[in-house]
């Protein structure tokens, strides 16, 4: 487990378009939420300490903020080769545990996390009306080990103000996670 930082990406980046499997078999499409006035895109996995120290939050986030009209979507492009636990075929018994309300996809190619600019899991992307980034960084301070509670204060005001169609605060801290398990030669650019 490296420890990486989110790449925090320019505010105003498009979001990129994806057709991705769910665990159920569906593909799902950036543009099925294209009435949704936000959309949130989430890079998770079964396995990070990170992710699983959150999950529960995640849970009862979704489900708040998917009453309210966010649109979500969660998205594991690991390297299933290299890390089983990742697979397609643990996705669908990861999404019930956790609880998970929204589509949890499998990105095998890993085009649409590098596209984000996604570096950790977890990592969040959430994307204005017009689908440009308007937020990009931590979910809130906790992380594993530390004393911080778990309160989504971070993700949780950048989503109220894109509900309430003001501006989003420019004040914004990386996530922090386990690094996206690149396949071999697959690594994006802006690690180097």
């Amino acid at each position: 487990m490296a420890r990486t930082p989110s790449t925090m990406i320019a505010l105003g980046t498009p979001c990129p378009d994806f057709a991705l499997p769910d665990t159920d078999g569906r593909t799902v499409r950036r543009d099925d939420f294209a009435d949704a006035p936000a959309l949130l895109v989430m890079v998770l996995c079964n396995h990070c300490p990170f992710v699983v120290h959150l999950r529960s939050a995640l849970a009862a986030f979704g489900r708040e903020y998917q009453a309210r009209g966010l649109a979500i979507v969660a998205l594991n492009a690991n390297d299933a080769d290299a890390y089983p636990a990742d697979a397609p075929a643990q996705m669908p018994a990861e999404k019930a545990s956790a609880g998970y309300t929204f589509p949890y996809l499998h990105d095998a190619t890993q085009t649409t996390a590098r596209a984000l600019g996604a570096a950790c899991t977890p990592d969040f992307f959430l994307y204005g009306p017009d689908r440009t980034l308007i937020y990009r960084g931590q979910f809130d301070a906790s992380r594993p080990g530390n004393s911080e509670p778990i309160t989504g204060q971070d993700l949780r005001a950048a989503c109220d103000a894109a509900l309430a169609g003001v501006e989003v605060s420019a004040e914004q801290w990386p996530s922090l996670g386990c690094n996206i398990k690149w396949k071999p030669g697959n690594e994006p650019s802006y690690f180097g």
